[in-house]
């Protein structure tokens, strides 16, 4: 018809559906099935409080922590001394405040070479044929098989004296500590790892990957490692708390820190012949042993469900 127009159709925006949830992305559904873990939550408010207090808790109680005071022998807790004192009147609170830090970073030390050696070792495996893999299973394998403790008191028996003389003795112990410790923990790793890449080598985003030209490198690190992660965090959780308990069983051997580097384990050796006389002096360094392992243990717990895709069902 002459001087009429058709109007094209405009398609109206759709309103969006009040109430709809939004889209939780991945990190955040890990962190909400977290938090769904009671247990895991409350070991995580532990850890977190722990870690605060050995980090600024020296700052508020300022006691010398080798102050000798033989008017206060072995005196039971007090407003004077919260966690009481040891033979020598030394105020046990600032030890035991020096000493998780000591205690604590040795855990995350060990935990993350660990990590890191047996994530190499378990991604070359992943990723290999034939010798090579067989190679390196053989040797993670192997270290399997030997004894940790007896190893642990030999090493340390033979390169600590050296070490000490080398770096002093507080540095010496604790390199060689760590090391020793995150050397007899990588190979859980490893063969999670290991597990991990043979079970995503063969998968079609990895094979979409190969497609377009992508280098084994890059593969590894930008497709295959980050889908690998989650059994190795909670694998992690696990090695920082044993590594804490290997610290404290050393130091409770006398084969670990010096003496006046007080330790959670030092402390609790140095207490062992005071226990009908002065059980406080044993109870503060064992309940904080005790509550990180289980706090830590919580949160491995936690990651485990997390992690799982099966726990979102």
């Amino acid at each position: 018809m002459a001087g009429s127009t058709l109007a094209s159709p405009i398609a109206e925006p759709v309103p969006e559906r009040v109430g709809a949830p939004a889209p939780v992305s991945p990190g955040g559904e890990t962190l909400r099935q977290f938090c769904r873990h009671r247990l895991a939550v409350a070991g995580s408010a532990i850890l977190a409080l722990m870690l605060l207090g050995v980090a600024f808790g020296p700052l508020l109680w300022a006691v010398p922590i080798n102050d000798i005071d033989f008017s206060a022998h072995l005196a039971a807790p007090s407003w004077a001394h919260p966690f009481g004192t040891d033979d020598l009147g030394q105020d046990l609170l600032a030890r035991m405040l020096y000493g998780g830090r000591i205690s604590l970073s040795v855990g995350l030390a060990a935990m993350l070479m660990a990590i890191v050696a047996g994530t190499a070792v378990g991604a070359i495996a992943g990723m290999s044929h034939g010798s090579v893999d067989a190679a390196l299973m053989w040797v993670t394998d192997l270290f399997l098989s030997l004894p940790p403790l007896p190893l642990l008191l030999l090493i340390i028996y033979l390169f600590l004296p050296p070490l000490k003389q080398l770096v002093g003795p507080e540095l010496g112990t604790f390199i060689l500590i760590v090391a020793v410790i995150g050397g007899f923990r990588w190979m859980q790793v490893a063969r999670l790892v290991r597990a991990q890449f043979f079970s995503l080598r063969e998968k079609e985003f990895v094979e979409a990957a190969r497609a377009l030209g992508i280098g084994s490198l890059r593969l590894v690190i930008r497709h295959i490692l980050p889908n690998s992660l989650g059994p190795v965090i909670v694998a992690g959780t696990v090695d920082v708390a044993q590594a804490i308990i290997a610290e404290s069983t050393l130091s409770f051997l006398g084969l670990g820190f010096p003496p006046d580097i007080p330790t959670w384990g030092r402390i609790l050796f140095d207490a062992k012949d005071y226990l009908d006389i002065a059980p406080h002096w044993a109870l503060f360094p064992g309940a904080a042993i005790f509550l990180a392992v289980l706090s830590i243990n919580f949160i491995g717990d936690g990651l485990r469900d997390a992690l799982d895709p099966r726990s979102a069902a």
